[in-house]
């Protein structure tokens, strides 16, 4: 019997001969995710080990980086989120959590590039406006071989892709992703819980105050307050210079007086505001929320910073919309 039949004598496929449908449509569907993999990769700013952070800086991972010094709050807590620790040998000044992050040296964008040499990092973590007001020291650090990345997302999408980024940078791709789907989990909770909340909460929410400012449709902070089954009353708010903040004015707030359920302000760094002062706001008391004793602040960190602590925010602000609610889980 010759090598190209079978013991029944029906001819058997050779290497070069064509496969068969089954088979086919296998390789077929196969090849198709793999195209979406890829494609999906180069759309969240990275393919394999090559990253592009928001500066167009193109960065080849050949291996994790395990000297990381973070010159942002968010970019730390991040890190510890993924199982970092010693890997961290630098935090910003603004340091306040986790805890751990507050025994870690501290380094700031004002620092010598001296002070970053002598703690040899391979990694310089930054924010774009480090990039526009710190080139020279960020040239030294290029220079003296350390690799900068300047990362900060600023919408529920991109949060998604940063904490992917992070991943790669640092050979978490499985704890990212895990971060991510948990995330997510969590969020399709809370939807759950306000789902069927009617009338909706209107809301005006406050980022600072002594400029009468809010944040754009697009950021965090709306996203936690619709999230939370919360309707926001500053939509036709517009973003100051590429930020997440958006300048409204007193008339407009005013505009809103008599609809406007609840009065929010983030309190923090930014926003240093009490409710006596919102409520002592020449003009203020014609507004409901005023009126009823509806105003809350809530700390920055919980819904302007891109952390797993955003939830935490969320979870709050459906509290303060709706205290009866009985929130889920998962």
């Amino acid at each position: 019997m010759s090598r190209d039949t079978d013991r029944k004598g029906r001819r058997s496929q050779g290497p070069c001969q064509a496969p068969r449908p089954r088979f086919v449509q296998r390789c077929l569907i196969r090849s198709a995710w793999m195209v979406f993999f890829l494609a999906a990769s180069v759309a969240g700013g990275y393919c394999a080990n090559v990253i592009t952070d928001d500066m167009g800086r193109k960065i080849t991972v050949k291996a994790p980086f395990a000297r990381i010094i973070s010159l942002y709050a968010g970019h730390t807590e991040n890190l510890f989120s993924l199982g970092l620790d010693s890997e961290i040998i630098g935090v910003p000044p603004s340091e306040t959590y986790p805890e751990k992050a507050l025994a870690k040296p501290v380094f700031s964008y004002h620092d010598d590039l001296e002070k970053f040499l002598g703690a040899r990092p391979d990694l310089v973590l930054i924010r774009p406006m480090i990039d526009r007001g710190y080139a020279r020291l960020l040239a030294g650090l290029e220079k003296n071989g350390i690799t900068v990345v300047s990362l900060q997302p600023g919408n529920i999408d991109e949060i998604y892709r940063y904490w992917r980024t992070l991943g790669a940078l640092t050979g978490k791709e499985a704890e990212s992703d895990r971060l991510v789907d948990g995330f997510k989990a969590s969020l399709e909770a809370v939807r759950k819980s306000v789902r069927e909340i009617s009338p909706r909460k209107k809301v005006y929410f406050e980022a600072i105050h002594d400029r009468m400012k809010t944040f754009s449709p697009d950021s965090m902070a709306i996203f936690s307050v619709e999230t939370a089954g919360g309707i926001n009353l500053a939509k036709d708010a517009e973003p100051v210079r590429d930020t997440n903040i958006a300048a409204y004015g007193k008339e407009r707030i005013l505009s809103h007086a008599a609809e406007m359920d609840v009065f929010l302000a983030q309190s923090g760094p930014m926003n240093h505001v009490t409710i006596d002062l919102i409520r002592s706001e020449p003009g203020f008391s014609a507004i409901r929320a005023v009126q009823n004793q509806q105003i809350y602040l809530i700390d920055e960190v919980l819904v302007s910073r891109p952390t797993v602590r955003l939830l935490e925010g969320i979870r709050t602000i459906a509290k303060i919309l709706y205290p009866e609610l009985s929130l889920k889980d998962r």
